[in-house]
């Protein structure tokens, strides 16, 4: 069965786009790559878009044009793009596990499938092991390294998926699910629940008073690789990429303590288990219970449920504050919760700003007003455009001319769209080796927002990366640290950097720290977000964007900032744009 999800048809894109760039072909490769993007983060489904509007509907998605329109109805007519098979047959590789190499781009994986016949993962760790790579023209010993590593991190990486791939599908199965005649509720569970950065599985939580029906439906489903069990209240079926589904059946009265139990995590579960053993109660999937009038230690004695219809009184009358998903880790929210001091975390809907956006200047794909619109369409009251500079040739970075010329745009569209949203200049300013700014300090004096941030050297020694990163916020104009750790999950690793060092620079120099919401990236991680709000230090979640449709992603950077015990005010872009101007470090 074809998987039309927006995900497989992103990839399919984004695999033409780099075997269009195997053959050197001109400007098409970036804009598959683009659309392949903007794709995947849709929150509407592409088939849906093209049942209801058919192929004029597909030329509505940005950057999507006649041809790309055109491949895109054939796959979802036939299941295929006749041109990508055609590629792929004239370089048979395996794409997916190649791309998941650093450093390793296009050309790279042609030159080394006709020198060396290499078309998977296993293949070219062969040849790494056996120095056939660094013996090939413009590799060497340090490119088979660098390899020889990427391997490495991509065979220990690949067996979690990404949040944010997932979570279209999975909204799709639950709103399928609702739809049953039958069905009371629907809820994901597990670690999805929980906002994991990547997930093993996907847990379904529902209630229904005709199981049988919601069973069959769920084993039934399009896009399905193959049904692993179908029971009477649970099954499990397999989608892709590779990813379990279980779907439980639970009765009304359970529905709270099943809820809590399938959401784990397991170490949290096992904390508030203990507590209730603690008050001579059982906690399970069934609900809390209590020993019957008949004593504790009596033969025959009965348990009696006292909660399990909802999370809020199972929590309640254990003598604690309802925990957030995101909060069960068991690291300290069961202490707090039980002394009523748990933080409240920032919610999904208190962003007012983006503080890192990208537009056609640079590798985004539409303009400034464009995407200034779309943010306003989405709630927000200001941006900051923030193009990539000059020594990113490849996005066609911005250098001291061209920057000036994009205030004046920036200046015309803020006219334009004066009391719906502002616009800040900003830049992406690229850290270059020794720690030094790829713009002038005449021209950061003169921007609204200075982020910056490493897009190279990403081998660089602990010792000489920390003190890189440190001299750039040292820098009087620097404002953010944008993706701080430089990681890209399932890619690419973190750089080498003291962490610690870095979050005390923040603090003694009144540098943001970002996390950036693209789900490849959640940058910062939870654990490092925490030590942030400990700190004291402020941090801006953004989306990254590249395209309207990637300002949907900002809720996967406050699921992070929740993670890691974020409120409003920890978060800068939380608040009213003028506070924010002033704490930035102009």
């Amino acid at each position: 069965m074809t998987d039309t999800s927006n995900r497989a048809i992103a990839e399919l894109l984004r695999q033409i786009g780099e075997y269009l760039a195997m053959q050197q072909v001109p400007f098409k490769p970036r804009a598959y790559e683009r659309v392949a993007e903007t794709i995947g983060s849709l929150e509407e489904e592409v088939a849906a878009l093209y049942k209801r509007g058919g192929a004029a509907a597909l030329k509505e998605i940005p950057g999507v044009g006649a041809g790309i329109a055109d491949k895109i109805e054939e796959y979802l007519k036939t299941g295929k793009i006749k041109e990508y098979e055609q590629l792929k047959k004239a370089t048979p590789v395996r794409l997916d596990e190649l791309a998941r190499v650093e450093g390793l781009g296009p050309k790279s994986v042609q030159k080394l499938y006709q020198k060396l016949g290499v078309r998977n993962l296993k293949e070219l760790e062969a040849a790494a092991k056996a120095g056939k790579i660094a013996a090939l023209e413009g590799f060497g010993k340090k490119s088979e390294e660098k390899i020889a590593k990427g391997i490495g991190f991509a065979k220990s990486s690949g067996a979690r998926s990404i949040l944010g791939s997932v979570m279209p599908r999975v909204h799709e199965l639950e709103a399928a699910l609702a739809d049953i005649e039958g069905v009371q509720k629907v809820i994901v569970a597990g670690s999805v629940r929980r906002r994991k950065e990547t997930i093993g599985d996907v847990d379904l939580l529902a209630i229904s008073s005709k199981p049988k029906a919601i069973m069959d439906r769920f084993v039934s489903m399009p896009g399905i690789m193959n049904v692993i069990a179908n029971g009477e209240t649970k099954s499990s079926i397999k989608i892709r990429p590779g990813i379990n589904v279980d779907l439980r059946v639970v009765p009304k009265g359970s529905y709270g303590a099943a809820l809590n139990y399938f959401t784990g995590s397991k170490d949290h579960n096992v904390a508030i288990r203990q507590l209730a053993i603690k008050k001579g109660w059982k906690l399970n999937e069934y609900g809390l219970f209590e020993e019957g009038k008949k004593g504790r230690r009596e033969e025959g004695a009965e348990w009696k449920k006292i909660a399990g219809a909802s999370e809020e009184e199972i929590y309640k009358k254990l003598g604690m504050e309802y925990i957030e998903p995101e909060l069960r880790e068991n690291m300290g929210e069961v202490q707090a919760a039980l002394a009523h001091k748990l933080p409240k975390i920032i919610g999904y809907g208190d962003l007012q700003g983006d503080l890192q956006v990208q537009t056609d200047w640079t590798d985004g794909s539409d303009s400034i007003e464009t995407m200034a619109r779309a943010a306003f369409a989405r709630g927000l009251k200001y941006i900051a455009v923030t193009d990539h500079t000059k020594r990113l040739a490849m996005t066609h970075g911005l250098d001291e001319v061209r920057i000036k010329k994009q205030w004046a745009e920036i200046d015309a569209v803020n006219k334009k769209l004066a009391g719906k949203i502002k616009i800040l200049k900003g830049t992406e300013c690229d850290i270059l080796k020794d720690g030094s700014l790829d713009l002038p300090d005449g021209i950061l004096a003169k921007l609204d927002v200075v982020g910056v941030s490493v897009h190279s050297f990403f081998d660089m020694p602990r010792a000489a990366q920390t003190a890189r990163v440190l001299r750039a916020m040292a820098n009087p104009h620097v404002d953010i640290l944008f993706h701080p750790t430089g990681r890209i999950i399932n890619r690419r690793p973190p750089i080498d950097l003291d962490i610690d060092a870095v979050i005390a620079a923040a603090k003694r120099t009144g540098a943001i720290m970002e996390i950036d919401a693209l789900p490849e990236r959640s940058d910062l991680r939870d654990e490092h977000i925490r030590k942030c709000v400990d700190a004291g230090v402020r941090m801006a979640i953004d989306s990254d964007a590249h395209a309207p449709a990637h300002f949907a992603l900002l809720e996967y950077g406050i699921a992070q900032a929740r993670r890691g015990w974020a409120t409003k005010e920890d978060i800068v872009n939380a608040w009213p744009v003028g506070k924010m101007e002033k704490f930035l470090k102009k």
